[in-house]
């Protein structure tokens, strides 16, 4: 049986990029080595560092001004990094979901802190927009699609400060202006390459203005001026990243996988609310997430919850279980899922529609 894998991360890849992967692991640029086991400051490594950096450059159009990095951590130390690097007044951040209000809790260590905005008061179903920046906030903070809850934001915004945004999870999936954005940034795991390294895209020139020591690992000047090999970079799954980023130049682009999401995306949520038995979890059609889709059982079906898990699973259905803050189910829709699967998911739906 055909499985079909909607984890919300770690989660699908390309098979372009799991086989070439496979490969370097076990015999690297024709070296008779693993990728595994070779410097990462050999010249067939750096190479693998430079093609990278310029895909991204390529594909999402960076300007000048703009370094691209390569670091440990995850989003995660990002969290950390930004507020130590970047407030030194005030820090403005948008709430909408788990990881916003996480890295909103590591901004607080650093300094003041305001919260804009929350949609923590409907579970995180809406994106708020009737909120005001503070003038004086060294920059402002998004997360641009919420994993959990399954909502987007799609517009790059224009905001009188630095704006920072979280994109782990739809990073590639879209055309984005680069030019609104002072962070960018990113875990790999969903649209890039395996957990294990994080991607930052900066603009150097806001660097350098607070006023506390921050140490080397943490700074990022330092990840600038060492191009991403301050310390030992995780190797394998910068090279998976960079065969990810190679299957999308090959595929149209972030412009034709955008195409193919909203394709995608526009079929599940059709038959979501076409449905009888479920519902989406985020009503406003605007607010939904193109990345991870969320919907649960109607009321009136909800002792059905547990067979339709069960029965979507027996037909290869994989990770569709939704988040313990949400319930029901999530089907994440990343750039590597086919849209066969997302139409063997609603026929799955349907099938069980008819047995009911």
């Amino acid at each position: 049986m055909k499985k079909h894998n909607f984890y919300a991360g770690p989660s699908i890849l390309p098979a372009y990029t799991i086989e070439n992967t496979a490969k370097g692991i076990l015999d690297f640029d024709g070296m008779g080595l693993s990728v595994m086991e070779v410097s990462h400051r050999s010249k067939e490594f750096i190479a693998v560092m430079e093609e990278s950096r310029s895909l991204i450059r390529e594909l999402l159009d960076v300007p000048k001004g703009y370094h691209v990095l390569f670091l440990g951590g995850g989003a995660s130390l990002q969290f950390c990094m930004i507020p130590y690097n970047m407030l030194q007044t005030k820090a403005a951040y948008l709430n909408t979901g788990s990881w916003a209000s996480k890295a909103l809790k590591e901004a607080k260590f650093f300094g003041e802190t305001v919260e804009v905005a929350s949609s923590k008061d409907k579970n995180f179903s809406y994106i708020p927009r009737d909120y005001n920046l503070p003038s004086d906030a060294d920059y402002f903070h998004i997360t641009t699609n919420n994993t959990i809850y399954g909502t987007e934001i799609r517009e790059d915004m224009d905001v009188p400060m630095p704006l920072i945004a979280d994109m782990s999870s739809d990073v590639f999936s879209r055309p984005v202006d680069v030019s609104k954005y002072s962070i960018i940034y990113g875990g790999a795991q969903k649209n890039l390459a395996p957990s294990g390294v994080a991607l930052v895209i900066i603009r150097e020139d806001i660097l350098g203005k607070v006023d506390r020591p921050i140490p080397s690992i943490l700074d990022y000047r330092t990840h600038i001026e060492k191009e991403s090999m301050f310390n030992t970079p995780p190797v394998v799954p910068v090279y998976a990243a960079l065969q990810t980023l190679r299957w999308l130049k090959q595929n149209g682009g972030v412009a034709g996988m955008e195409k193919k999401n909203i394709e995608k995306a526009t079929i599940l949520y059709d038959e979501i609310d076409r449905n009888k038995l479920f519902q989406p979890t985020i009503q406003n059609e605007e607010d939904r997430s193109m990345m991870n889709i969320c919907f649960v059982v109607n009321e009136e079906y909800k002792e059905l919850e547990g067979d339709f898990l069960q029965f979507a699973t027996s037909h290869g259905m994989i990770g569709i279980k939704g988040h313990r803050s949400v319930g029901g189910f999530r089907a994440s829709t990343y750039n590597a899922l086919p849209k066969e699967s997302v139409e063997a998911l609603v026929e799955t739906m349907r099938e069980f529609e008819n047995k009911c």
